[in-house]
């Protein structure tokens, strides 16, 4: 079981949290002061620690910045008899997983160490060293330890790829990645994104032309295909192409040769095609926009890569990988989130998936004037995501509403009447509210707070 240190200078409240905890099967040991705390967390293993503030020698907040040093991914909550504005600022800026104020409910507390338990580094384990990236990929979800395993098996293969999946997923990583591990690494990888280029165009990026084949061609042109002779051609957005130049495209796949632009000459190419959409081409078959016999020519081996919402796992090594990447690049210390701003983003669904985080924490290392980054600095997408959300919003105002108060005013206020409705219905028991709103119990608590609702 995880191991709990309590830290406070009162007897009483030491072996009342210590009976607490024991009770519900967690190893507890317990400090009078900060001291005493960091000789204990030197000789064992400890997983949370919850400390008072207000302490005779070193404070609270100091032990708090020393645990940090030492232990930056420890999960330490502070408590206070006395509660200030400014200590928790100062407790959440210098990492603290959590702040409560005496007197607190029993309940609450289990919560709150239940959550960071959740969080808190196994020892055992971190003296494993894991492998969480995989060719400029990140990640150890179950998801994408598949995906790693099945480009190792497939990229030394001659197989052409199909890599379906949402925009933002990192198809791209994906092929970059199979390019990689492949026989012909050394070789060129080269990309062409079908959707960005007009269809006019599209056919002379891909096969090349000839000088003089239309208006323009001033000189002969290799296409996509003579530039990857040898090595990978990656065609992202592949849904997108029309239907002559698919015809086109399965010659090259069937016989692997094509002519230019004007050329009535073949040229042979020996080339490796991996192709990725976030269209599902089944339907588009079934539509006629998308040939049948080019899909299976195609797809000889398909990889899904999966949403960012169903990998929710991985969020927090993105998040760090992104910190490191745009504190260096905007010349700042931000060195971590802090643990509510992870959690808003733990709940969030990313419709923009690990592109949207990346521009989520670019903007906040941005904002952020601190070393660590705060919620009000992480800007998320409000954008609507489906009619029956819209339906809802509109219900919940009167069309005079929507139009003579600010958009964040009727976010607010549409907010405050869900979590009043969630309570009525909950008899009042925040645990059930956050249920049925589909919190965490935390996010519910910070945000009756926050909108005056206790």
């Amino acid at each position: 079981m995880p191991h709990i240190l309590i830290v406070d200078d009162e007897l009483s409240m030491r072996e009342c949290l210590k009976i607490l905890f024991e009770k519900d099967g967690y190893e507890v040991s317990v400090a009078e002061d900060a001291a005493t705390a960091l000789k204990i967390t030197e000789k064992e293993d400890i997983n949370i620690v919850l400390s008072d503030i207000r302490m005779p020698g070193m404070n609270g907040l100091e032990l708090l910045a020393e645990l940090k040093h030492r232990s930056p991914e420890l999960p330490v909550i502070m408590i206070t008899a006395f509660a200030s504005p400014d200590d928790a600022v100062l407790a959440m800026k210098h990492g603290a997983f959590d702040y409560i104020t005496k007197p607190f409910k029993v309940d609450e507390i289990k919560e709150v160490i239940r959550t960071a338990v959740k969080r808190s580094p196994d020892r055992t384990e971190q003296k494993k060293p894991r492998n969480t990236t995989f060719s400029r990929m990140i990640g150890e979800s179950a998801e994408m330890v598949k995906i790693f395993d099945l480009i190792k098996r497939i990229a030394p293969t001659p197989a052409n790829v199909l890599i379906y999946g949402e925009s933002g997923t990192g198809k791209e990583l994906v092929a970059q990645a199979i390019h990689d591990h492949s026989k012909v690494s050394a070789n060129p990888f080269v990309p062409i994104t079908c959707s960005s280029i007009p269809e006019t165009l599209l056919e002379s990026e891909l096969f090349g032309h000839i000088k003089g084949s239309f208006t323009g061609a001033v000189a002969d042109k290799a296409g996509l295909f003579q530039q990857a002779d040898s090595g990978t051609a990656f065609l992202d957005e592949i849904g997108e192409i029309p239907s002559l130049i698919q015809t086109k495209l399965l010659r090259v796949l069937q016989e692997r040769e094509f002519m230019p632009v004007g050329s009535t000459r073949i040229q042979q190419v020996n080339v490796r095609i991996i192709a990725a959409t976030n269209r599902i081409l089944e339907e588009e078959i079934m539509a006629g926009n998308f040939r049948e016999d080019l899909y299976y020519r195609l797809a000889v081996v398909p990889i899904r890569v999966p949403p960012l919402r169903e990998r929710k796992g991985d969020v927090p090594l993105l998040v760090d990988h992104f910190l490191k990447k745009y504190s260096k690049l905007f010349g700042k210390e931000v060195q971590k989130i802090s643990s509510y701003g992870l959690e808003v983003l733990m709940d969030y669904n990313f419709p923009g998936n690990v592109r949207e985080l990346e521009n989520i924490i670019e903007r906040g290392v941005a904002l952020e004037s601190s070393s660590i980054i705060l919620p009000e600095s992480l800007i998320l997408s409000r954008r609507e995501k489906s009619s029956s959300e819209k339906a809802l919003f509109v219900a919940a105002m009167d069309e005079a509403e929507l139009f003579e108060r600010g958009i964040e005013d009727i976010l607010t206020s549409l907010e405050t009447r869900m979590i009043q409705y969630a309570m009525e219905k909950a008899d009042g028991s925040k645990m059930q509210a956050a249920k049925l709103l589909k919190l965490s119990f935390r996010s519910l608590r910070y945000k009756t707070k926050k909108f005056d609702l206790d």
